[in-house]
C-alpha cells in the first residue's frame, strides 16, 4: 500500500484579480478550489498516473470535510483523522499579483490525536510505501518526522522526506529511501550557494553520507539532478514549457519517481518520470495528468544529456 501524510491540509482558494487595487472592492477573473498539501498533491499525481494511494493527517469543520470529498472524488482513499474543534485551513492564493498567498493556520492537534495518527502508521509493513510531505502545525513539535521513522525504522517501509532544515535533517540516520531538498534548500543545509547541477553533486553526496540513500534535488529552471543510491549521478536540464504554475512541481517530481521507481526499479528511468511530472505540473494550471507527463518525458528522453 501507498500512504501520504499531510499533517495541515488546506482548502486553496486560487483566485485570478485583473488590475488589482489595494482598499478597493477586486473581482475575481477567475478561481479554482483545490484540496491543497504537499501529500494531497502527491496523492493526486499518483491518481492521475493510475496509483492509488491512501491519504493521512487531520481535517476539522467544513473545510475538512469538502478536501475529503474532494479527494474521494478523484479517487484518493481517506485516512484522515476528523478533528472536534476548530477547521482545516483556507490558503487564498492570488495568481495574478506576483503570486501573493495568505496561508491559513490551520487547527490545534492534541496529543490524543497525534497518538491516532502514530497508530494507523504502526501497521505500515514490508513493502508499503510512506510519503511525509511538508511542514507541520504549529501545536506540533518538530520531531514528528524522526518518531515516525524510528517507530517504522527496519520494517521494510519506503519512506519518502519531502521537507526543509529540522524536519529534514532529524530523520538522516534513519535512512529514508528519498529526499527531495532544492538547490536553495541544500545551500541552506550547508552555508553554501548552489546554482548549477554540478554543484550540488557533493552537498547531494554528504546528505547520503548523513544517512539518506537517495538525494533527488530539484532546481527549477536550471533543471534537476539525482544521487542515487548506486553511485549513479544523473541529471537533467529543464525541459522547454512555459511556467504556469509552480504550486505542487515539486510534489509532483516526488510522486513522478517513486511512480517510476515502483513500475521498474530503474533508476534513470525514476528521475526521467520525476522530472516530467513536476515539469508538467510545472506547465499546468493543475497538477499534471498522466498524458501531460508522458509528453514531457518523450521531450526528456529525446533530448537527454
Amino acid at each position: 500500500m501507498i500512504y501520504t501524510v499531510t499533517l495541515n491540509p488546506s482548502l486553496d482558494y486560487i483566485v485570478s484579480v485583473d488590475d488589482f487595487k489595494l482598499g478597493l472592492t477586486n473581482r475575481t477573473s477567475s478561481e479554482h478550489l483545490l484540496p491543497g498539501g504537499k501529500g494531497i498533491n502527491v496523492s493526486t499525481v499518483l491518481m492521475n498516473l493510475g496509483i492509488e494511494s491512501t491519504a493521512l493527517g487531520f481535517i476539522a469543520g467544513f473545510t475538512g470535510a469538502e478536501v475529503v470529498r474532494r479527494l474521494e472524488n478523484m479517487g484518493v482513499k481517506n485516512g484522515f483523522i476528523p478533528i472536534k474543534t476548530g477547521f482545516t485551513r483556507i490558503n487564498l492564493k492570488l495568481k495574478s499579483v506576483d503570486g501573493t498567498e495568505i496561508n491559513g493556520q490551520g487547527p490545534e492537534i492534541s496529543d490524543k490525536e497525534i497518538e491516532m495518527l502514530m497508530n494507523q502508521l504502526n501497521r505500515l509493513e514490508q513493502g508499503d510505501v510512506l510519503f511525509l510531505s511538508g511542514s507541520i502545525p504549529a501545536s506540533m513539535s518538530d520531531d514528528i518526522y524522526q518518531k515516525i521513522m524510528e517507530m517504522l525504522h527496519g520494517r521494510g517501509v519506503q519512506i519518502i522526506v519531502d521537507a526543509t532544515k529540522d524536519l529534514l535533517m532529524n530523520v538522516l540516520p534513519y535512512h529514508p529511501f528519498l529526499i527531495k531538498p532544492n538547490n536553495h534548500e541544500l545551500g541552506e543545509i550547508f552555508g553554501v550557494e548552489l546554482k548549477t547541477r554540478e554543484e550540488v553533486v557533493p552537498y547531494g553526496k554528504k546528505l547520503q553520507e548523513m544517512g539518506a540513500q537517495n538525494v533527488l534535488i530539484s532546481m527549477a529552471g536550471e533543471g534537476a539532478v539525482l544521487v542515487a543510491s548506486d553511485g549513479q549521478v544523473i541529471s537533467a536540464p529543464s525541459p522547454k514549457g512555459i511556467l504556469v504554475n509552480g504550486v505542487g512541481a515539486g510534489d509532483s517530481m516526488v510522486a513522478g519517481f517513486m511512480a517510476g521507481w515502483m513500475e521498474k526499479q530503474d533508476y534513470r528511468y525514476s528521475f526521467y518520470m520525476g522530472v516530467s511530472a513536476g515539469s508538467a505540473s510545472a506547465f499546468s494550471e493543475n497538477l499534471a495528468t498522466k498524458e501531460e507527463i508522458e509528453s514531457v518525458y518523450v521531450q526528456i528522453t529525446d533530448t537527454k544529456e
